[in-house]
């Protein structure tokens, strides 16, 4: 009636480099390693290209020690692929905790995310990575 109840609008947080961002991320975000969740990570090397088309990266995925060093890639039918110094986001296909560092996590380079942290919605997609064709997970 009167905007009483309306939720109220925080404003984008701005970063000047995509380090900062990251920076951000590993400082303030809980960046829980879930199922099907997007965790930002900052490119920090372009690897080998596999025999299918996917491209390989050295990552170091968003955590409250500063990052964790990972490798990870886009899939095969991706139309596009992250420069070195780009924010990205890391999609968690699988966690193990049963096995040891790096073989305990399984997932695929998904987003460019934008340098703008906007509370209570996340990080902007500046570009997908996900292929058109790949299918939504039904969950029943």
């Amino acid at each position: 009636m009167f905007g009483f109840f309306k939720k109220k609008q925080s404003d984008p947080l701005v970063f000047d480099t995509t380090a900062a961002a990251f920076a951000y991320a590993c400082r303030n975000l809980e960046n829980e390693l879930l199922l099907e969740a997007v965790i930002p990570a900052l490119v920090e090397e372009r690897g080998r290209v596999g025999g299918e088309g996917e491209r390989y990266f050295s990552i170091r995925l968003a955590d409250g020690k500063g990052g964790r060093l990972l490798e990870a890639c886009t899939l095969k039918e991706a139309t596009g692929h992250p420069d070195v110094g780009d924010l990205v986001g890391f999609r968690v296909v699988k966690v193990d905790p049963d096995l040891p560092e790096p073989f305990d996590l399984l997932g695929f380079i998904a987003y460019r995310l934008a340098p703008r942290y906007v509370p209570g919605r996340g990080w902007p997609i500046d570009a997908s990575f996900v292929p058109d064709n790949l299918k939504p997970t039904l969950r029943l």
